[in-house]
């Protein structure tokens, strides 16, 4: 099965029949915010995510030093097991139309494969925005119990590190919906994101004449700075130039 558009395909739908309208990309975009949940994995996935956050925070409040119960503290790492889950999402957002055999109606309903493309990666952008807006929602409760139960209940938050924990997570979902698309199949597409840049990482560390190189390919490295603190310029470039390769090219 085959999802190109076929210029008999294109023309029907780029010359509108009468009384016939062609759905929106708001309207795709809804659409495939749905078909997130619609499966059982899918559905469990957007569950486990949520439940992540919350059970991170709780074991902070319940086995953290009452110093460190800040509202930073409770944030940011919230961020990295989510980190791992969403581009999971992704890959699924775009491989369960094939293993569900949904493409068949999806593509013939909207032929041009590319504005189906553009509203799965709206839906993620914003499955993506909520996955942080619920992290600093239970940081913040978060802080409210500790500062009700003898912890530091500190709220000193730098605003840089909301766009930094903005862009690693939407860096890491397209990255899954990079591969999703890539290969369209979701075991495949899970493994080969969760090997490949590892392997790379390894090699990376492990031998010199590689080193230098990865400090502008290996992700595993570009991203870590996000959540540490304020990016320079430098480290701005290095996570531009790996995400072009690990992002774009397979988006391409």
């Amino acid at each position: 099965m085959t999802a190109t558009t076929t210029p008999e395909a294109s023309s029907v739908e780029s010359v509108p029949r009468p009384g016939v309208r062609r759905p929106s990309l708001p309207r795709l975009t809804v659409v495939e915010l749905r078909k997130l949940a619609d499966t059982r994995a899918g559905l469990w996935l957007l569950i486990v995510i949520g439940l992540t956050t919350a059970v991170i925070v709780t074991l902070q409040l319940s086995y953290a030093d009452a110093a460190d119960q800040t509202f930073v503290n409770f944030f940011v790492p919230s961020l990295l097991p989510v980190g791992v889950l969403l581009p999971v999402l992704g890959i699924l957002s775009i491989t369960s139309e094939w293993s569900q055999r949904t493409a068949l109606v999806s593509y013939a309903l909207v032929p041009r494969r590319e504005r189906v493309v553009a509203a799965k990666l709206a839906a993620v952008v914003l499955a993506t925005l909520a996955s942080v807006a619920i992290s600093l929602t239970v940081a913040a409760v978060g802080t409210l119990i500790a500062g009700a139960t003898g912890g530091a209940g500190r709220w000193e938050f730098d605003e840089s590190l909301l766009l930094n924990a903005v862009v690693f997570q939407l860096a890491n979902v397209l990255m899954g919906v990079g591969f999703g698309l890539l290969l369209l199949n979701t075991p495949l597409a899970i493994v080969t994101y969760l090997l490949l840049p590892t392997v790379w990482s390894i090699v990376g560390s492990l031998v010199p004449a590689l080193d230098r190189p990865a400090g502008w390919l290996d992700t595993g490295r570009t991203m870590e700075p996000l959540l540490s603190g304020v990016m320079t310029g430098d480290q701005w470039a290095r996570l531009a130039v790996s995400l072009l390769v690990w992002v774009v090219v397979p988006l391409a």
